[in-house]
Order: C-alpha cells, then structure tokens, then sequence
C-alpha cells in the first residue's frame, strides 16, 4: 500500500512538467485592506495571483532571481527584499547560489547596497548546514575528493551538489557530492545510439530512480546503470552527505534533457 501511495504521488507529481502553481498571498489585505483596497486587491491577486503564477514562463525560481536583482539595484532592503529573499529560498535558490548572485549584483548595483543585501541574506540562510566543517568531516571518509560548488549545474538541483572531475580520458566520469536532502531534477541523457550513465556508490546513502519505478537506495559499491533515453533522478537521503561517481557512456547525438524538480512532498516519502 505504502509503495502503491508513492508512486500516486509520483504520478500526480509529474504528469505536468509545466504546470502552473497557483500562488496565494494576503499580505497587502492584510497590511493595506482598510486604507487602499485597491492597492491591496492589485498586490495580492494581480502581482502575485496572476504575474508569479505565470511560472509557465518562467519559473518561480526565476522571477526570484529577477526580483532580488531589482530590489537590490534600487537600494530597498527592507522587509522586501527580506521577504523576496525568504521566498528565494523556499523557490530552490541555494545560499551558495544567492551569494554569487548579490556578488555579481554588487558590480552594477553598488558595492554598499550588495553589504546590505547579504546582512539579510545571512539571517535567512543561518540555519544553512552546509558549511566547510560538515563537508571536511565527509571528506574524510571518502578517498574521492569532493570537489567544488557545481555552479554550472546548480539551477537543475534542489540543494547544494559539489563536483570533482577524476577523468576526461576514455570514459570521463566525475565524483558528485550531495548534502543531505540534496537531488537533482528529473532528467533524460538522450542519445540516438548508445549513451546512458552510470552511477556507482562512494559514500553515504542516496536514493536513484526512474519514472514508474520504486526508488532504489545507493549505498558504497551500489552500481546504476541508466539506458539513455529514461527519465529518472538521483540524489542524497534526507539523514546525511551522499556521493556517487558518475560515468558518462559514449553515445550518437549525446545531450541531457532537464526535466522538473523533485518536489519535497514526493521525497518526503522516501525512507
């Protein structure tokens, strides 16, 4: 019955890729209602009803992105930009993702309104785990090196991944580290002939699986093989770091398809 509820939620999950989310928000009622109903109604149901529901667009990690900027480029970080921030984070921005954002934003905005931007965004990323310590003390018990931020990718996952390239020869493959919770979206390594992945654990516990299928947990020595062309995702358990060398298969018209993310609702049911 358990697995039976899984993969309903699965389903419903992923049956739209594009779907909208209806976005609800009573802020300006509740501030405003009395004084500018208008203002209140335009606020709640327009801005945010109607322009951030529109994440068939662009996503709501997205418009974060570009609202953060524009706060930040005018100077106004105050509750806005406290509550913009806030909403980034729930929207699958990483705090190491924001940091390079106000960083990058510093050299058009200003350098002061960028200091201002990150007192905020430390209050909001405080209770953020993965800090140097935690991955030093999971470095230690892996003889691959965990590597650096995976910046390039970081917009397919959901948490913070680290990458370490061990071979560009032969059959090229890289150690992916994830902190805990940490996956990434569902995707496909298409390939007219041949391609695919292989997953293969180093440390930690992690979870693969592909579309229609239980998930599967990775423990070290565990070995995925991915054919191309299958929708599927990987990534850490909820209860600690997760590594994995990920081998990439020659094939004909190569390329990865990134799909939607893993959504909490569906990976807290995973044990």
């Amino acid at each position: 019955m358990k697995k039976l509820l899984s993969l309903l939620i699965l389903c419903i999950a992923t049956s739209n890729i594009m779907a909208q989310q209806k976005i609800i928000q009573d802020a300006g009622r509740k501030a405003l209602g009395g004084f500018a109903p208008e203002f209140a109604r335009l606020n709640d149901d327009v801005l945010f009803g109607e322009v951030w529901g529109r994440n068939d667009l662009l996503s709501l990690r997205d418009r974060s992105l570009i609202t953060i900027t524009a706060l930040i480029s005018q100077g106004i970080t105050d509750n806005s930009l406290l509550f913009h921030l806030q909403s980034a984070r729930k929207n699958g921005i990483t705090r190491i993702e924001v940091a390079e954002a106000i960083t990058h934003i510093a050299f058009y905005a200003g350098w002061p309104k960028a200091w201002a931007a990150f007192n905020l965004a430390k209050t909001v990323w405080a209770d953020d785990t993965s800090g140097t310590d935690a991955r030093a003390e999971f470095q230690r018990g892996m003889i691959f090196p965990v590597g650096e931020p995976n910046t390039a990718y970081a917009r397919y996952f959901t948490g913070n991944s680290y990458l370490a390239r061990i071979s560009d020869s032969q059959i090229p493959f890289a150690n992916v580290t994830f902190e805990p919770r940490c996956r990434n979206n569902w995707h496909i390594h298409r390939a007219s002939r041949g391609g695919g992945q292989m997953l293969v654990g180093v440390a930690g516990r992690g979870w693969y699986q592909e579309e229609g299928k239980p998930a599967r947990e990775i423990l070290p020595g565990t070995v995925i093989h991915i054919p191309a062309n299958v929708k599927h995702w990987h990534g850490a358990a909820a209860g600690g770091w997760f590594a994995h060398l990920a081998f990439e298969i020659p094939g004909e018209d190569a390329s990865t398809e990134w799909l939607d993310p893993v959504t909490d609702a569906y990976y807290d049911t995973l044990e």
